[in-house]
This record gives structure tokens, C-alpha cells and sequence, in this order.
């Protein structure tokens, strides 16, 4: 009986051996000849093996080669807390991250305490340094990501103007948005398979495209020029107290832009702590009515018409004038002023009576023809066009509210253009903030020259608009603080009352200043804008008391930076033993 039964369990077993490798050869015979297609796919899928290759983001540059922008490299520090909870170690661990990284031991902690979670951040751009001296405590469940950050060296200088770019490493204001197709740069890609262990069979590499690397941005702002702007804006801000601030640097001849900059300013490295109102550019962002800084652009349409001549005379009417019905007053009540007078006192009255002489088709034809009602093209986003109503829309009286900078809206950039084509013999020049965009190997990718859009008024017009603009910075003039010693200024206040629930008062104003340096041949123009300031002192708010200072506080530098010449030799020395002397 014990034989019987041990023969049928030695049969048994090796019935079940039989059945299953055959049950295995069957499958093995069907993997091999059956239609296996969509298992095949799916193994491909398991071994197939991609990776990304990212590219560093272009770097920017000003117009002597100073960095501006730059990625640099910084990691991610990982914890594994599954590991590490594991280990018993959670504490010990959390105390030496909190040390090296200087966060809060129970912030640390709370990250790593979370049982079965394979990855938690801890700390994020942590520079490399620092990540280094984690590294060397070869913590188990502690690793680091290498990636790249965008930094901005100056912090907030040019914050408007260079712009920042996103986590994602996607420019999103300013140059780094305009021109973020050139400074992005295109990622590579490999195509390969895995081995069992995730780790890549080079031999199986099927594809492999090289990265090519964003190219660099040289703008044609200057760095010290920039900053010789934001310190007098900084000042600005403290002594007149107004609710924001901006200002351009304008290269006369070729529409460079040297310098621009607003205030409020924020830290491009910390762009999320700001509000969007902050980080407005509204040097090109903000419209606004000019006041009186637009009387230079008529004055120039009828003189530029042969209506008038420079010693012309008008009757400024003592300060009180009917047009249409309507009054219109001076600031101060003037009798017979001529042109240069007009000008130099900044007469509503004496312009607007210029103005009428025009017409409104002259008007408007000039108007448009100095690029006023339409952006100006410079490379950021976020440029407003102004506005310049058509003149079918125009009203009988808007004609003299036209002449004194009423009715109608601009940019700073804009208001600038008008001055800087007075300045270079009646030219106007399209602006540009790009000088040119180079790869990595050197290659000019494209370049900006100089071009001139249009001449609305001849050269000897200019020449007289000049002669006559200087008069606003002189003794008797409303921009006699706008005065720059050595040089002569061609300039122009400006002060705009504001609306305030649909009316216009006389508390809140736009007040400004513009001017060319030197007056006789133009090398700069500066335009400051201020939006409702306060002079601690008068109590005034116009455009000469509160403006033309901060115009001075930027030429003056500006000027013995950029070797400008004085009016005479002996200056010229003595400015140049100033630089000299500057640390």
C-alpha cells in the first residue's frame, strides 16, 4: 500500500512538472509566433528613454558691456522623507538642514514629517555653496536638483526696462518678454532606451539633438547714466513727495535711449513681492495730459508755417481771454508778450492764440507728423499711443486747450520725441533701447541704426526753437531751476491740472520738465514727469519749481560723464578733474 501511493504522488508530480512546462512552452512558442504587437509597444514604452536638454537664458547687457541679466546656477534641496522617517533620523536630519539653509527647525521638520511621501522640497534656488556644504553630510533621503535662476545684479536698477523672467524661465515684462524668442535659447533632446537599472544603453541612442543656447541682448542703455537718473528720481520721491515719478535719457541724434527708469522701483530678484502697479513702465505705460511742455511742438507748427517770427507780438490780454465763449487764463497776467516771451513766461493765452492761427488741419497735420497718437515702436511692452482725437471730433475751444496741453494725451517718450526733433535740426529719429543681439558664437543677429522717420520742421526752424527755449532756463524764465552750470539748456515747464471726478482741479497736477544739453547743439534730451508733487518750501506744484530741479540733478552728472563740452575751455577742465576725481 505504501508503494502504491508513494508511485501516485511521484506520477502527480510529475503530470503537474509535464502540464506546466508545457503550459510555459505554449506561451513561449505564442510570444514568439502570435501577433504580439501591443505587448511590444508596451515594453518599447518601459525601455524608451527621453530627456530634455535645457539651455542657460541669454545674458543682457548695457551699451559698454556691463551685465545686466544672467542665469546662474543654484539647486533644489530634496528630502526623501519615506527614507528618513525610516531611519528614525527625522530631528537630527531637520537640525542640520535648518542650520545650513538658515530656515526655521520646525518649518524643516514639518516637510520631512510625512510618512510614505518620496519627495518633498525643502528649499528651493539654493546657491551652490551652500547645497555643497549639505553634499558633504551625506545625509540618507537629503539630495540635491542642479538647475538655473535668473539674476538681475543691480537689483532694482532698470527694473522697468529689463523686466524679469518667470520661474519657467519665460521672460514675461520689459526687454526680457520682447525679445524673450532670442534670449530663450531652444532646448536639445536624446532619444534613447533604459536597461533594467533606468540607466541609459548609449549604444541604442537613436536621436540626439543639440541645444542652442539663447543669445545675449546689448541694450543702449548706459549704466552710469541710469543711475546718475535714479538717484535724482530717489530724491525726488523723498523732498517732493509726489505719487510716482519717471524719467528718460535720450540720445539726441540717433534715438537712443541712454536711460529710463520710474519709480515706485522693485528688486528684479524678488519681482513676486510686488504689485503690478510697481512694476508698470510708465515712462511708455502712463498717458498723460502734458500741460504746458506741448507749446513747444505748436509754437515750431506756426513758426515752421512762416504765421509768425520770433519777435512777433501778441496781447496776452492780462491774464484773461474769451474763445468760443469760454475763458482761458494765465498763470501769472501778462500784457503784449512776442514769441520768446510766450515761451519764457509760458503764456496759455499767447499759445493759444498761435494755435488759432494754424487752424486745426495745420495743427493736426504737425501734430501727427511728430509721431504724437501712436506708440513709438521702442522694443518693451506695455506702450501706450496716446491720444490725438481726430479733428472731426474736435470742438470749436478745444483748439486753444490743444495749444497749452489740454484735450490731448501723451508718453513721456513721446513728449521727449517732440523735443529731441527740435533738437536735431528738425529730424525725428525712431527711438530704440536694442543696440544689437549676438549668439554665442559672436554672430550678429540683428543690429539697430540710426533712422529718421520723419521732418516735420526745417533746420532753421529748430535753430530758433532752440535760441528761444534756452530763454525758459534763464533769468526770467519759469525753468531757471532747470539751469545746468556751463551749458546752455533749451527747456520747457510743463503743468497739467488733473481730473478729479470729471473736472479739472487746481491741487493735483502732472508737472514736468524737458530740455536739450547744450542748447546750441543738442547731444541729450531729458524729460521728467512727476505726477502731483509738492515743493516742501513754496508749496507750489508747477513744473519749474518741482521738475526742473530734478532735470538739473540728471544733466549736471550726465553730462560730465558723457565729456560733454561746456561753454568755455577753463570749465571743461575743471569737469573733467571732477570725473577724475569720482571713486
Amino acid at each position: 500500500m505504501i508503494e502504491r501511493g508513494y508511485v501516485w504522488r511521484a506520477t502527480a508530480v510529475a503530470v503537474a512538472l509535464l502540464a506546466g512546462w508545457g503550459v510555459l512552452a505554449v506561451r513561449l512558442g505564442y510570444l514568439h509566433l502570435g501577433d504580439n504587437a501591443a505587448l511590444r509597444d508596451r515594453v518599447m514604452r518601459m525601455r524608451a528613454y527621453e530627456e530634455k536638454i535645457l539651455v542657460g537664458r541669454g545674458r543682457i547687457f548695457d551699451r559698454n558691456g556691463q551685465l545686466l541679466a544672467l542665469d546662474l546656477p543654484v539647486k533644489n534641496v530634496i528630502v526623501e522623507p519615506k527614507v528618513i522617517l525610516s531611519n528614525g533620523q527625522a530631528r537630527a536630519v531637520s537640525a542640520q538642514l535648518a542650520r545650513i539653509l538658515d530656515l526655521p527647525v520646525a518649518d524643516v521638520l514639518a516637510r520631512v514629517n510625512k510618512p510614505g511621501d518620496p519627495y518633498e522640497p525643502v528649499a528651493r534656488c539654493v546657491r551652490e555653496e551652500v547645497a555643497a556644504q549639505i553634499e558633504r553630510l551625506q545625509l540618507k533621503g537629503v539630495y540635491s536638483e542642479s538647475l538655473t535662476t535668473r539674476y538681475y545684479p543691480h537689483e532694482d536698477l532698470g527694473c522697468h526696462v529689463l523686466g524679469f523672467s518667470n520661474q519657467e524661465g519665460v521672460g514675461s515684462a520689459g526687454v526680457e518678454q520682447r525679445w524673450d524668442a532670442f534670449l530663450k535659447g531652444r532646448p536639445g533632446l536624446r532619444q534613447s532606451e533604459r536597461d533594467g537599472k533606468q540607466r541609459e544603453i548609449y549604444t541604442r541612442r537613436s536621436l540626439e539633438i543639440d541645444p542652442q543656447e539663447g543669445a545675449d541682448v546689448y541694450l543702449t542703455l548706459d549704466l552710469n547714466v541710469q543711475h546718475f537718473l535714479e538717484r535724482a528720481l530717489d530724491a525726488a520721491m523723498t523732498n517732493l513727495q509726489p505719487a510716482a515719478a519717471w524719467a528718460i535719457v535720450e540720445e539726441v541724434r540717433t534715438g537712443a535711449i541712454l536711460a529710463m527708469a520710474a519709480r515706485p522701483a522693485y528688486d528684479l530678484n524678488e519681482y513676486g513681492k510686488t504689485d503690478a502697479d510697481v512694476r508698470l513702465n510708465r515712462a511708455v505705460g502712463v498717458n498723460f495730459e502734458p500741460g504746458s511742455v506741448f507749446k513747444v511742438g505748436v509754437v515750431a507748427a506756426a513758426l515752421n508755417e512762416g504765421l509768425i517770427a520770433t519777435n512777433d507780438l501778441f496781447d496776452c490780454e492780462n491774464g484773461l481771454w474769451f474763445y468760443a465763449g469760454r475763458p482761458l487764463k494765465d498763470f501769472h497776467p501778462y500784457g503784449i508778450l512776442d514769441v520768446t516771451g510766450i515761451l519764457r513766461k509760458s503764456s496759455n493765452i499767447g499759445a493759444a492764440k498761435i494755435a488759432v492761427m494754424l487752424g486745426p488741419e495745420r495743427l493736426h497735420r504737425y501734430l501727427d507728423a511728430y509721431g504724437l497718437g501712436r506708440p513709438t515702436g521702442l522694443e518693451v511692452p506695455g506702450e501706450e499711443a496716446g491720444i490725438l482725437n481726430p479733428m472731426a471730433k474736435w470742438a470749436k475751444v478745444d483748439i486753444t486747450r490743444i495749444a497749452m496741453g489740454h484735450t490731448v494725451a501723451v508718453t513721456a517718450l513721446q513728449m521727449l520725441d517732440v523735443l529731441c526733433c527740435i533738437g536735431n535740426d528738425g529730424f525725428r529719429m525712431k527711438n530704440h533701447l536694442v543696440q544689437k543681439v549676438v549668439d554665442k558664437n559672436g554672430a550678429v543677429l540683428q543690429e539697430t541704426k540710426p533712422e529718421a522717420l520723419a521732418r516735420p520742421i526745417t533746420e532753421r526752424t529748430a535753430a530758433q526753437m532752440r535760441q528761444m527755449l534756452a530763454e525758459v532756463t534763464r533769468p526770467g524764465g519759469t525753468g531757471t531751476r532747470g539751469a545746468v552750470a556751463g551749458y546752455n539748456v533749451a527747456g520747457k515747464t510743463g503743468t497739467a491740472e488733473k481730473i478729479v471726478a470729471g473736472h479739472y482741479v487746481y491741487d493735483a497736477n502732472v508737472s514736468s520738465f524737458m530740455g536739450l544739453l547744450p542748447a546750441e547743439h543738442p547731444e541729450i534730451g531729458i524729460i521728467v514727469v512727476l505726477d502731483n508733487p509738492v515743493d516742501p518750501t513754496t508749496k507750489l506744484r508747477t513744473g519749474g519749481i518741482t521738475a526742473a530741479p530734478v532735470f538739473a540733478q540728471i544733466a549736471a552728472p550726465v553730462a560730465r560723464y558723457l565729456d560733454i563740452r561746456p561753454l568755455d575751455a577753463n570749465e571743461l577742465v575743471y569737469y573733467r578733474r571732477v570725473l577724475e576725481g569720482t571713486p
